[in-house]
Formats: C-alpha cells, structure tokens, sequence
C-alpha cells in the first residue's frame, strides 16, 4: 500500500468548534474518505496524534483523511484490501485527535462522542453502506449509540453482526488494529483464518 489514499472527504462542517478541547488538540479534521458508493464503511474511534515528518502515514490528524497512520492505517487498508474492498470508506466517530496533553491520545468524552455523532449519521445516510465494521470496542460503542443501544461486553461479539436499524445495515465488530495480533489468537484465530472469517462475515452483509 502506498501512501495515495481516495480523496473523496465528506467535509461536513470544516471549521467545526463544537468541542473546545478538541479544538485545541487538532492540526486538521480527519474526515471519512473512500468511494462514497461503497458498499463497506469502517469506523474507527478518533485519529491518533500521528507523525508530521513521516513521508506517508502520517496520521489523520495531519492528513485530515481517517485511518492514515503507519500502524493501525496500514494495517486496516490491507485487511480491507485482502477482503476485497479497497475503496472501502473509512471514517472515525469522533473526527478530531483527542490529545492528553502528552501527545498522545486519551479517549474521546461521552459529550465528545455526541458532538460528532451528527456528522457519523450524515455520512451514513451519505454512503448508505450494506456493511459497517466498527474497529475495536469504542467506537462499535459509538455506532450502536446511533441506534440508542448500548455495548454489553465486546470480545464475544467480535465478527458477531448486529443490524443497525437506523441506517438499515449490518454492523460487524473487528478487533482494533492496533491490539488485533493479541486478541486474535487468544479467539483462536490465525491470521489467515481471522481474514477468511472477516471476508465471510463481509459477504454475508453485502448480499
């Protein structure tokens, strides 16, 4: 994967101040980007602190495009890619770094979380996605927050599909990037059998 990524943000409020603190953390906005008819969107929770000396993958929060990190970007285009979905859309809940004023991040706040969740529901009924992979615990909480539910537990329910009523699609939970070598094995996983299962999970939303 190079660091070409598809540029087709949904900038939907380009100087958003709704939270102050963020605010104050970002460097940019770090919209959804993909094809914007895709039939699969990933949500992330907030873009990370990133690295603006990095010659690719530097980060959502300097590129303003979602899942651009060297780690958890990479690791989550390739996985889209070895799935057969490429031009996946790719967008976070929260849209902006939430920093801990060490440079590194701190999850975003309840009121954080429903600041952003208008601009996650506009881009929803945007792409109108058949399937909604919601990488790691935070942020499947965050999209089944749509739908006024609540997350009971997240490990057991990876890959497990939940129908979100409020957007007519089929949310399957991923294990985030960034702890996905740790858990998968402990699901008894191997990293080939754990893309096979996304894959089918995948297909079995799409139709």
């Amino acid at each position: 994967m190079s660091g070409s990524f598809p540029d087709s943000r949904h900038v939907l409020e380009p100087d958003c101040g709704r939270c102050p603190e963020l605010v104050a953390c970002r460097e940019r906005i770090s919209w959804g980007t993909g094809d914007r008819d895709a039939a699969v969107m990933v949500v992330g929770e907030a873009p990370g602190a990133g690295d603006p000396e990095a010659a690719t993958w530097r980060g959502g929060n300097w590129t303003g495009k979602a899942y651009t990190t060297r780690h958890s970007g990479r690791r989550v285009r390739e996985l889209l890619a070895a799935v057969g979905h490429p031009n996946a859309y790719v967008t976070n809940a929260v849209k902006c770094f939430p920093c801990d004023g060490e440079g590194s991040n701190r999850e975003p706040t309840a009121t954080e979380r429903a600041n952003c969740r208008t601009h996650l529901r506009r881009e929803l009924a945007t792409v109108d996605p058949a399937a909604l992979l919601t990488t790691g615990k935070h942020a499947t909480a965050s999209v089944l927050a749509l739908d006024g539910r609540t997350l009971d537990g997240f490990l057991d329910g990876v890959l497990e599909p939940i129908d979100l009523d409020c957007a007519d699609a089929t949310v399957v939970p991923l294990l985030h990037p960034s702890y996905q070598d740790v858990w998968r094995s402990r699901l008894d996983y191997t990293a080939a059998e754990y893309r096979a299962a996304v894959r089918e999970a995948i297909d079995a939303a799409v139709g």
